[in-house]
């Protein structure tokens, strides 16, 4: 009876001990070695890519700043890890990254099953394809017998696969784990169609050797909600990178820029004056400052400004925000209240 006893203690024990692991404080690892670790893509323009300095750039690398800013008040305490779509996950599980930036589809096996909490929405997104003009095809439906190249390890892959099956057509699918062989592959002829999202169509594009000679098809064959990862059982560092992009989204509503931002502290609206932390204890409740939103926005930007740096009209990429416009400007980005 004490041996049964004594080993039911060490399971609790050692459950016990698994709660505490997974519920490790990420915010005091962060602080304790003065920096947040970032996983983003290996280079996908727009979005995360390094300059011919070595500098990241992108949407998903400014969020990473921005959540930087937020937690140090500087936007500069942050390294960036590339990562493959197939060892993304495994790196932000195992610790190797703090927050996963990198154009990741929320779905739910990935949220319930992977260990893993989408923290929201960076930019709705949906799967497309891409020709070249040559091949005269004006709709992915004339696709049938086509040799698709993509990345392996997605939900591309699967979600060409119930497009396909589903109009009746056959495909042969030509995946490689980096998302520079894909385009290399394509671009060389090695494929009839590159698909991926449509904003990575976008961008890949630009690293072709005839941009011009590649037309993307109109269909969107798939819902793409392209988000921040955090590990599951951290809630603290969970509600840090949530709230973070929440206030850079209601920061754009309320018409708060990086310009602005000081004068707007003088304001006598009582949303911004929250946000900004003027009133209110909002930031002591996340473990930060009360100017936690203050430094993200101040540093970095908000939604808006982002989106169109990285990605907008007047970028290479010249992406229309489309879904991604504010809820009350004809989109559906929507953050909840600061209150």
């Amino acid at each position: 009876m004490k041996k049964l006893f004594t080993l039911a203690i060490g399971a609790l024990m050692g459950a016990s001990m698994a709660v505490t692991a997974a519920q490790a404080g990420t915010l005091d690892d962060v602080k304790k070695k003065g920096f947040i670790q970032c996983g983003v893509s290996q280079g996908l323009p727009g979005f995360s890519a390094p300059d011919d300095k070595g500098n990241w750039k992108g949407l998903d690398v400014d969020f990473c700043r921005a959540v930087a800013a937020a937690v140090f008040g500087d936007p500069n305490k942050v390294k960036f890890t590339p990562l493959s779509a197939k060892e993304r996950f495994t790196a932000l599980r195992s610790g190797e990254v703090d927050i996963l930036s990198r154009n990741t589809t929320w779905t739910m096996q990935r949220d319930v099953e992977l260990g893993l909490n989408f923290a929201g929405v960076l930019y709705y997104d949906g799967q497309g394809f891409m020709v070249r003009k040559s091949l005269g095809v004006t709709s992915a439906l004339q696709l049938n017998g086509a040799e698709v190249c993509t990345n392996t390890g997605t939900t591309t892959e699967l979600n060409v696969a119930d497009f396909f099956r589903s109009h009746k057509m056959d495909y042969k699918v030509v995946a490689f784990e980096k998302a520079d062989e894909v385009v290399k592959a394509y671009d060389e002829g090695r494929c009839d169609v590159y698909t991926t999202d449509r904003s990575g169509l976008a961008a890949m594009r630009l690293k072709m050797k005839n941009p011009d000679e590649h037309v993307v098809l109109p269909e969107i064959i798939s819902k793409e909600p392209l988000g921040p990862v955090v590990r599951h059982g951290d809630d603290q560092w969970f509600d840090i990178v949530k709230w973070t992009l929440f206030a850079l989204i209601n920061a754009e509503e309320l018409g708060v820029t990086s310009q602005n931002v000081d004068e707007m502290k003088k304001s006598t609206d009582p949303a911004i004056r929250r946000l900004l932390g003027v009133e209110g204890k909002f930031g002591e409740t996340l473990g930060l400052t009360n100017e936690w939103a203050y430094n993200a926005i101040k540093h970095v930007g908000n939604y808006g400004e982002i989106y169109d740096r990285n990605v907008g009209p007047k970028t290479p990429l010249g992406l229309a925000r489309g879904l991604n416009a504010l809820w009350n400007k004809g989109g559906i980005m929507y953050a909840p209240p600061i209150r």
